[in-house]
């Protein structure tokens, strides 16, 4: 983990027919108002964040970025952009995706998670692609980390979500409901719960963060009555986690663990065994704020959780709080969980 005064922030533009650019202009302006604040480089078209630029007020003027220039200007004045290239007219529309444009925002991700790998920078941030556009352009991942995963060559990852008040992260993420029992086993509860504590710890400076992990059936199963997949795999993962040194304890009820007495729950972070188990609650309390990141990369990476938007792609009124509180949560993270770097909460106020 870096622990060096100035970080550099690799950031993918995403689908350039998105909001992607839109939102990391909003996002680098206000974080250029933290003194101190991380740099930020963005994987992209400089013609296309010069076009966005040039809708909004505010906003920090795109300029073209080499690697060999020296660190990127961090003042809010400029925001530098490693041009991959010069995407054709059509591919530049907002709000009209291409298979031109979903083949640039892989090419985005990928020299961003280049940068981050080479200890270039010290965390990737990715603005939203498009599954369905980047299938199509012959890029056949289910989303992000996926990508990044394969790219790095993890053995291992699993989906985290973050907001101001509830972290989580995910067992299974992107499958069926009815397929969830048959996934769940102890290896992939315990190693959920494992990478977890290792992220709060290394990452956020929690040195014995509090885990509550979640049962899969109603009341986490009533002792059997309503389902045996805690007695027979969560109970027993979260045993395992307690004799390797982890604070973790449940199963918990899942219709009560998010209940918060006097605003606060009882836990640093939850495990939640499938995705709408964990996201219904997380999206309720913080939808603008949440924040996506990878567990298990050789590197952080985050990115905000909302997609393209392509319905309002270009009309300049795109919410940044989620970029920004991804950008500052990816700040954090490379520098160790530092004291110095501001609360999410007061940045993403400020989007």
């Amino acid at each position: 983990m870096s622990r060096k005064a100035k970080a550099l922030l690799a950031i993918s533009m995403g689908d350039p027919a998105g909001i992607g650019p839109e939102v990391i202009l909003r996002a680098a302006a206000t974080i250029a108002r933290r003194r101190g604040g991380p740099a930020l480089a963005v994987m992209g078209d400089v013609g296309v964040m010069r076009a966005a630029a040039g809708r909004m007020r505010g906003v920090p003027r795109p300029y073209e970025w080499r690697q060999d220039d020296g660190a990127p200007a961090s003042n809010g004045e400029g925001i530098a952009v490693l041009s991959l290239g010069r995407l054709g007219e059509a591919a530049m529309k907002p709000g009209r995706p291409t298979v031109e444009g979903a083949d640039a925002a892989y090419r985005y991700i990928v020299a961003g998670a280049r940068m981050a790998m080479a200890a270039e920078a010290d965390a990737l941030v990715t603005a939203p692609i498009n599954k369905h556009w980047l299938n199509r352009a012959g890029h056949r991942f289910p989303g992000h980390s996926e990508l990044l995963a394969r790219l790095s060559r993890a053995p291992l990852w699993r989906m985290m979500f973050a907001g101001d008040e509830l972290r989580l992260a995910l067992v299974t993420a992107h499958i069926g409901v009815a397929r969830v029992s048959r996934a769940l086993s102890v290896h992939n509860v315990f190693d959920t719960i494992r990478l977890l504590a290792q992220h709060l710890r290394e990452r956020l400076g929690i040195q014995r963060p509090r885990l509550a992990v979640l049962g899969l059936n109603p009341h986490a199963g009533e002792n059997g009555l309503f389902g045996d997949e805690e007695i027979r795999v969560i109970a027993p993962a979260i045993r395992r986690a307690r004799r390797a040194g982890i604070n973790a304890f449940g199963p918990v009820a899942p219709d009560t663990a998010f209940i918060r007495p006097a605003g606060r729950f009882g836990f640093d972070a939850a495990v939640a065994m499938y995705h709408d188990q964990g996201l219904i609650a997380l999206k309720t309390l913080e939808f603008d704020r949440a924040v996506n990141v990878t567990l298990g990369l050789p590197f952080v990476r985050t990115s905000p959780d909302h997609g393209t938007a392509y319905d309002i792609a270009g009309s300049g009124t795109a919410n940044a709080a989620s970029m920004t509180a991804a950008i500052e949560y990816a700040w954090r993270a490379a520098m160790g969980g530092a004291r110095d770097v501001p609360a999410q909460r007061a940045l993403a106020r400020t989007a």
